[in-house]
């Protein structure tokens, strides 16, 4: 299977059948020359869109009603011209064409859900309803129709890859779905049922893809697309050949979906690569355009993660590509080419490891994790976002966000991760064995919780550098009694009262009563264990009092052996990873500070250069060079018991720094 190619471009290109004129301006010339200047080295062009049309002469289905020609030949053929992979993207999941005529074999996602119903003016057919695509289930006879599809185009293109879009397990409740769980005898009225045969439909769906593709070309690369990789269900990714992580920042995922998903990926042995956008919003939207500055940090963000780039693009109706699209692309890639022979190929290094609560419940963008994720990206903590079946030895701390209880196999893998001499950091009712007691030594007997919310932390430091005080938290806290030996870091303190329409003071919430309740944040001989939701409140509000209180418990827990101190502000990224086979560690520094522009969308627009970030690098190989990249220039160390200390002299966007070891 050939080499995924690191400068991608996902072009889009649904398109209505009622447009005329579709690909009369396309040109070969015109659209080469948009790839050379946007550095880009791959481009997913289009076979069949989200409307159910072909852009080719298909014996499985409709070609556009107002295309005139083989416009995915013509394509294929300016790629080839261009030395430019040209996979093939495939609408698999929403074909507006057949549901007009099948509405029955659309998805029901609940009981009462109803199938939509098909009109017909001036002999188009169209349904009543708002304008949008709608769901195929794949336990519809839509399946046969959708396998012969992939097989005639991989037949007839003989593609590098092919991309199947908007594809994952549905909770589905139309009527081929009842047949299918009253056949493998699931209970048709339970969504715990169905979501199982979701699992199963989904299966089914890819194994009929990846056979019918590779029956045809062996080695041909498939991915299936749902918009987000699943911690915990390793089985969707292993449908893949390689994994595309698709975030817009801009588009609903934000900047913190993307460093996420990679750290979770980068564990699963596959090649990636980060999917963001050329749009300021997302997917569909003509004529929008990201600044270039946030597009170069995009790219640097998936390089930094050891991912290859994709940019999303759409084709106008008559078919060129817009020549300012490509230059904003190119800005980027530009970039990225000088320096990608340092950003493949290496493992990343991670001191902590934190336990994912989707792969441990199933639940999706679960705030403790995107709490504890943000905070390890703003605290320039080096870590990794850990399923079950992934190796603990590797990390030195894991962390419980908030909801992780413990037992079964999370229990034995824990118990042999302490016996190693790791360490655990656990927050709310993370560590108890969900009946009321924790299941390790954390400093504290559990008490359960806390009648009264919110409550506050009293620190027994100077947290925030200012005298101590007491800290409002607004999530639920747990009472708890210290065991001996434990050491304490503070106190919690309880309000006189809850607030109802009886007793209420103030504005929001009543004070603290002036006295110390019970340990709220305390190291004992496993780890340490904090007595708030502090991660998913982070997520949720973002007070620093929560990350400053983690903080302090992480660097007393791993103390001189975190490999990582710099005081690059908490807006900058910093990953590590070691490239062994050319005796490297290579250092990504990146600083933007995404802003709200509108109605709560991030965006980066200024990109202000830091100068002179100080950089501490723990390792036991002694270094022989420091250099910048792509500059080539040397950078000025210190070795000393173990830890190489430089500064990086600029950041502007990016930059690499390379230590070359023995």
């Amino acid at each position: 299977m050939s080499v995924l190619p690191q400068r991608q471009v996902h072009l889009d290109f649904h398109t209505s059948g009622v447009i005329e004129g579709i690909g009369s301006k396309f040109n070969k010339e015109q659209f080469k020359s948009c790839l050379k200047k946007g550095h880009v080295n791959s481009i997913t062009i289009f076979a069949k869109c989200h409307h159910g049309w072909m852009y080719f002469p298909s014996e499985t289905g409709n070609m556009h009603p107002h295309l005139s020609f083989d416009l995915l030949s013509e394509m294929l053929e300016a790629c080839k011209e261009a030395d430019v992979a040209a996979p093939i993207y495939i609408s698999a999941g929403f074909d507006e064409q057949y549901v007009t005529d099948h509405p029955d074999h659309t998805v029901l996602g609940s009981r009462e859900a109803r199938y939509p119903v098909c009109l017909e003016r001036n002999g188009v057919k169209y349904l009543n309803e708002d304008a949008r695509y709608h769901l195929i289930c794949m336990n519809s006879p839509y399946l046969d129709l959708l396998t012969a599809q992939v097989k005639e185009i991989v037949g007839k293109f003989n593609p590098c890859g092919i991309f199947l879009d908007i594809v994952a397990p549905r909770l589905c409740y139309c009527k081929y779905c009842r047949a299918e769980a009253r056949r493998l005898g699931l209970d048709e009225e339970s969504d715990r049922d169905m979501r199982k045969l979701g699992d199963i439909t989904y299966k089914k769906y890819y194994d009929a893809m990846n056979s019918s593709a590779t029956s045809v070309k062996p080695d041909v690369r498939i991915f299936h697309n749902g918009g987000h990789i699943p911690c915990g269900n390793r089985s969707i990714a292993h449908a893949n050949t390689h994994l595309e992580l698709e975030s817009l920042p801009t588009g609903g995922w934000g900047y913190d979906h993307f460093p996420k998903s990679a750290r979770y990926v980068a564990n699963l042995g596959m090649d990636y690569l980060g999917m963001t956008g050329k749009f300021h919003l997302s997917w569909g939207e003509f004529g929008g355009f990201k600044h270039p500055n946030a597009l170069r940090y995009e790219v640097a963000l998936s390089l930094a993660n050891g991912a290859k780039c994709s940019i999303g693009d759409q084709m106008h109706p008559y078919g060129f590509l817009d020549d300012a699209t490509y230059e904003l692309i190119g800005t980027a890639y530009a970039e990225a080419e000088q320096v990608e022979e340092y950003c493949y190929d290496g493992e990343a290094v991670a001191d902590i490891g934190i336990i994912s609560s989707e792969a441990i419940t199933g639940r999706k963008n679960c705030p403790e994790e995107i709490g504890a994720c943000r905070m390890m990206l703003e605290g320039k903590y080096l870590y990794d976002v850990l399923d079950l079946e992934c190796d603990f030895s590797k990390y030195k701390l894991l962390i419980l966000p908030d909801t992780v209880t413990v037992a079964g196999d999370l229990e034995n893998k824990l118990r042999d991760f302490i016996a190693g001499g790791g360490k655990l950091l656990c927050t709310g009712i993370s560590g108890t064995d969900g009946k009321g007691s924790f299941v390790f030594d954390l400093g504290v007997d559990f008490g359960g919780k806390s009648e009264y919310s919110p409550s506050y932390y009293r620190p027994g430091y100077n947290a925030l550098g200012l005298s101590p005080s007491s800290y409002v938290i607004y999530s639920d806290m747990n009472l708890t009694a210290a065991r001996e030996g434990a050491e304490i870091l503070g106190y919690s303190r309880e309000t006189f009262f809850n607030r109802t329409s009886e007793h209420f003071c103030s504005h929001r919430h009543t004070p603290f009563v002036d006295k110390d309740n019970s340990p709220a944040t305390v190291i004992g001989r496993d780890g340490g264990y904090i007595a708030w939701n502090v991660f998913s409140e982070y997520a949720e509000k973002g007070s620093y009092i929560h990350k400053d209180t983690v903080m302090r418990v992480l660097d007393k827990l791993l103390g001189e052996s975190k490999t990582l101190v710099t005081d690059l502000p908490s807006a900058g990224v910093v990953t590590l990873s070691d490239q062994k086979d050319k005796s490297r560690l290579v250092l990504h520094t990146l600083y933007a500070s995404p802003i709200k522009r509108g109605s709560g969308v991030e965006i980066i627009e200024d990109i202000v250069p830091l100068y002179n970030v100080k950089v501490r690098v723990r390792t036991d190989r002694e270094p022989v060079r420091v250099k910048a990249v792509p500059q080539n220039t040397s950078v000025a160390f210190t070795y000393e018991n173990g830890v190489c200390s430089f500064s990086v002299e600029e950041i502007n966007c990016s930059q690499i720094t390379v230590i070359e070891y023995k």
